[in-house]
């Protein structure tokens, strides 16, 4: 008898694979086989849910209660809607501190102030010790609809930009709950994405935040989605020193560590440099980067490829393991 193993909640293939499986067959709809981040309704309408596990609940940049209104903002965002109104639905271990709900309250008041959102309805459950990871919470999101991402309108030769360093999230998570003697100061990239906004109506074809898996993951998926093969640059692909440093040390690639406050877009090639201009006069986007393009000359249809720093080509495949479970 098959049960379900960690990797089937990683973000990479087998949570894929599971989804497409066992879950969409049943609950078979227009809308559902999308698979959006967000779902597009009638009336112009969008609506995402997303549930928060993370391990710590505090982390260096954020916490579960920053992590769950910006990832819900977000995933609305990159599925071309601006978001309106948030639920909130709390799971709490018994033996919880008092203080550590405040706090987390606290977070996701201040984040919702700050993206503009409203929390108008919610549940709240407890669960007896030791049958919970002290909290988890879960949100759904509602917003009106400025866009939507269209795969099938790209083609070879449109651009792909990522809006900023990626991997800075994981790592932190790694970092604070291993407890490892490194002093690299990464911090979660955690932030909202709400300044991608306008770009839905300067030609952006399709937008991903970068969550679990990593953007090997997300470029292996955008890849087999539009049949068309990509090619990214390494040197092209904006990291941060005190990160690379780290993934050096630990032996970790960090085309596979989580952002929660990054996303992978296609742009049109006549429109890249002036998208990629608009977002680094951003403080959000001052270290986005085109890190690569749509081909028809390099690779299989299908296939994401990165030209590595000796001038090789690597194939990216979806995460296959759980590199580290509950970072979001």
């Amino acid at each position: 008898m098959t049960k379900i193993s960690l990797e089937m909640g990683s973000g990479g293939r087998l949570m894929r694979d599971f989804i497409a499986s066992r879950i969409v067959p049943r609950f078979k709809n227009p809308v559902l086989g999308e698979l959006h981040d967000a779902a597009h309704l009638p009336w112009g309408i969008a609506l995402t849910t997303d549930s928060y596990t993370v391990d710590p609940l505090f982390f260096p940049g954020g916490d579960i209660g920053t992590l769950c209104v910006n990832g819900t903002v977000n995933d609305l965002v990159v599925s071309g809607a601006r978001p309106s109104y948030l639920s909130l639905a709390l799971i709490i271990e018994e033996g919880l501190e008092l203080e550590e709900l405040e706090r987390i309250l606290e977070s996701i008041k201040k984040t919702a102030r700050a993206t503009s959102v409203e929390i108008v309805t919610g549940d709240t459950k407890v669960v007896p010790q030791g049958q919970g990871g002290k909290i988890y919470i879960n949100t759904a999101g509602v917003g009106r609809l400025l866009g939507r991402p269209w795969p099938a309108k790209i083609r070879p030769g449109d651009k792909l930009l990522v809006t900023g360093q990626i991997g800075e999230h994981g790592l932190a998570i790694m970092l604070s709950r291993n407890k490892f003697p490194l002093k690299t100061g990464v911090k979660s990239d955690c932030a909202p994405l709400l300044f991608l906004l306008p770009l839905w109506q300067e030609g952006v074809l399709w937008m991903r935040d970068i969550t679990r898996g990593g953007l090997a993951t997300v470029l292996a998926e955008l890849a087999q989605t539009i049949s068309f093969p990509l090619l990214v640059e390494e040197e092209k692909i904006p990291c941060s020193t005190r990160l690379q440093g780290a993934v050096e040390i630990l032996g970790i690639d960090p085309l596979y560590l989580a952002c929660e406050g990054r996303a992978l877009m296609v742009v049109p090639a006549r429109k890249a440099d002036e998208i990629l201009k608009k977002l680094r006069s951003r403080p959000e986007g001052k270290k986005a980067a085109i890190i690569g393009e749509v081909q028809d000359r390099i690779g299989r249809p299908g296939e994401a490829l990165l030209e590595t720093l000796t001038g090789g080509l690597r194939l990216l495949e979806p995460l296959t393991s759980e590199l580290l479970p509950r970072i979001c």
